[in-house]
């Protein structure tokens, strides 16, 4: 399998030589996208495959020569080649329509297959080089895939950004690969899982993973480029950043956090959970004050992954107290909250891709009354509202159900840390999908429903099959995955058992397709039978209506609260609408700030309410560094300007200074 999975890989890499030989021709596009679709397919078969085969490893003679290569396709990995290449070929078929709209092919077709291969290879690689080499892969063709729009000054800032944040969370993890492999100097991954770090190395190696591996996710206070980066790139290719690389960095964490690394103390795992549960409750606060529909989304990133990492938190800590069934249990629920939002979230960009492709824009304010003109567009992008706001039975709801149900399971662990996180991370998911459902009420609402707020919105025309064919295959998936939850459960069950030496008990025998993870009496979960439910009342309902009601149709005015006006200008928007939410939460946790101008007795002009929005972590925290920087910065520059001899004299002093703290070091 792992000569598959590379002959696969350069695959990739060569149709992205192909995408920049022909990026103008007229195939070019289908050469690319074509191509990667395939290989796509063929990937996500290996990993369905990698699930029930023993592990595979491969050694090669590439990078440096007396220390190699190691590949290695064992359970976890094939989980994330699913993942990956799910993703990638729906965005793919996606961008076989979208990429007809594309301005600037030729900065998109070379970078998107060399994209999807550095995808891959982080997932096989087995050593400390080939996953930093594909690391790096990975994270300059997607900066190059964020600037491909480079006349906007927007993209290009959003670029410099990611860039410095890739190459931080590159060098973090080169540190904690550092202190894995120790003293031997032995960079493969089994050689740094059998010496078992422990004490301090294993937590400063962990506390560097979850800076490395966080930086790339999105998790805060380290998600200030993601925001930036995922509006600017084109849609299909948001959709992976969103839906698949972020999941990549999460895979980089598992790996390193349960598998190369030994015992951690019980506060790290503490530190997560701190760590989760504010970037849930934050990402989503974010992304209620959007009015910009991809920015939205990519703040929503954001707090889902908070999401993942409490279940990843909660492992570590059952884990710290030696309890395999509560590890399993938040383990799986993570995993498979992985897996549904590469889903509902790749789904989601879609749809907002299909927006601005028949719009021009991603305003929301612009934006209405869509529902009319783009019909099956608007029922994708509900199913994956419905999907991320958790509502059953969509498949959204059962990893969140699951992850409550880990935070249930065992709310007595006797660390003091865990008795003030476990409920604190409850009420935190809790609020999370609150307001994540509010946050999609609106982005549905004020996108697609009312009237048209503009010309572009009343004269869009839907999009083509292809984008269409890709945003109802992950409708499906969607759907699928919450009336059958229990085959990606017991899917899972070889990668708990390759991380944790433990499974879940198996789902597939249960009547009805319920799931029941740890005991009937605790909790079970029945999506099939919910589904049932909704479309039966649904049926008789619509049924009652038509067999009882009027077939007369019947024209009366909407109810227009009160205002007369017929004007879409009288409308909620998506800052009105967000209002109250703002008041309440924004003002301590945002800095939102509001003002109120009111015009004097007998003047006709408008009320008019002034809002401002800070990011305090950039504020506080980025801003500080950035502006150092940019001084030191302006102060070093006047050495290139200096004479020879006062370069000489410059030499000299720091040899002097070396000399001396070595002198005083021994």
């Amino acid at each position: 399998m792992a000569v598959l999975v590379l002959l696969a890989i350069a695959g990739l890499l060569a149709t992205g030589v192909a995408g920049g030989l022909r990026c103008r021709a007229a195939d070019g596009r289908v050469v690319v996208y074509g191509a990667s679709l395939g290989i796509s397919v063929l990937l996500v078969g290996v990993g369905v495959a990698a699930l029930a085969l023993p592990a595979a490893t491969l050694r090669l003679p590439l990078f440096l020569p007396w220390i190699g290569a190691r590949f290695r396709v064992d359970a976890l990995a094939g989980f994330f080649l699913i993942v990956v290449n799910l993703g990638a070929a729906t965005a793919s078929l996606y961008g076989l329509g979208y990429g007809r709209h594309e301005t600037a092919p030729e900065r998109v077709l070379p970078f998107y297959p060399i994209f999807l291969g550095g995808l891959n290879l982080v997932v096989v690689a087995a050593d400390a080089f080939g996953f930093l080499f594909a690391w790096e892969l990975m994270s300059v063709a997607s900066w190059a895939l964020v600037i491909a729009h480079h006349h906007d000054p927007r993209n290009m800032r959003a670029g410099f950004l990611y860039l410095v944040m890739a190459n931080l969370s590159g060098l973090a993890l080169l540190l904690a690969f550092g202190l894995l492999a120790g003293p031997a100097g032995d960079y493969s991954f089994a050689a740094m899982a059998a010496s078992h770090a422990a004490g301090g190395t294993a937590a400063l190696a962990l506390a560097l993973a979850l800076f490395g591996a966080g930086a790339k996710a999105g998790l805060i206070p380290l998600h200030a480029w993601l925001p930036e980066a995922h509006p600017a790139a084109p849609s299909h290719v948001s959709a992976l950043m969103s839906g698949v690389m972020t999941k990549v960095a999460i895979y980089a964490f598992v790996r390193i956090a349960f598998d190369l690394l030994g015992a951690t103390p019980w506060w790290e795992a503490v530190l997560v959970l701190a760590l989760g549960g504010a970037t849930a409750v934050l990402g989503v606060l974010y992304a209620l004050m959007q009015r910009d529909l991809k920015r939205l989304l990519a703040y929503s990133t954001v707090e889902n992954i908070g999401i993942v990492f409490i279940g990843l938190g909660l492992a570590l800590a059952f884990r710290a107290d030696d309890d395999p069934v509560g590890a399993t249990l938040a383990l799986t629920a993570a995993l498979l909250h992985v897996f549904n939002h590469m889903l509902f979230k790749s789904l989601l960009f879609m749809g907002a891709g299909a927006v601005q492709t028949a719009t021009g824009t991603r305003d929301m304010d612009q934006l209405g009354g869509l529902i009319h003109r783009l019909r099956f567009t608007s029922f994708a992008v509900l199913v994956g509202c419905a999907a991320i706001s958790a509502l059953p039975p969509l498949n959204g709801f059962v990893s969140e159900w699951l992850t409550f149900q880990a935070i249930l399971l065992r709310p007595d662990l006797p660390q003091w840390g865990f008795k003030v996180m476990l409920p604190a991370d409850g009420a935190l998911l809790a609020l999370a999908a609150a307001l994540a459902a509010a946050c999609f009420v609106k982005a549905f609402g004020i996108t697609f429903l009312g009237r048209a707020r503009s010309a572009a919105a009343a004269d869009a025309v839907e999009v083509d099959g292809f984008m269409r064919a890709a945003m109802g295959g992950l409708v499906a998936l969607c759907l699928l995955g919450g009336i059958l939850p229990g085959v990606l459960i017991d899917a899972l069950a070889p990668v708990a058992r390759t991380v944790l030496g433990a499974r879940l008990p198996e789902q597939l025998t249960l009547p009805w397709a319920s799931i029941v993870p740890v005991g009937a009496a605790r909790s079970s979960y029945d999506g099939l039978l919910i589904f049932l439910f909704v479309a039966m009342a649904t049926s008789l309902t619509v049924a009652a209506i038509h067999r009882f009601a009027s077939h007369a149709v019947r024209r009366a005015p909407a109810w227009d609260c009160g205002f007369p006006n017929p004007s879409p200008v009288t409308q909620y928007t998506a800052d009105s609408f967000a209002q109250p939410l703002r008041r309440v939460f924004a003002g301590s946790l945002l800095g939102a700030h509001e003002v109120v101008t009111l015009p004097p007795p007998g003047d006709t002009a408008p009320a008019r309410i002034e809002k401002t929005l800070r990011d305090p972590i950039w504020e506080y925290g980025y801003a500080p560094v950035v502006n150092g920087v940019d001084r030191l910065a302006g102060v070093l520059n006047k050495l290139q300007f200096l004479t020879i001899r006062r370069y000489l004299s410059l030499v000299f002093l720091a040899l002097i200074a070396l000399l001396l703290v070595l002198a005083l070091w021994q």
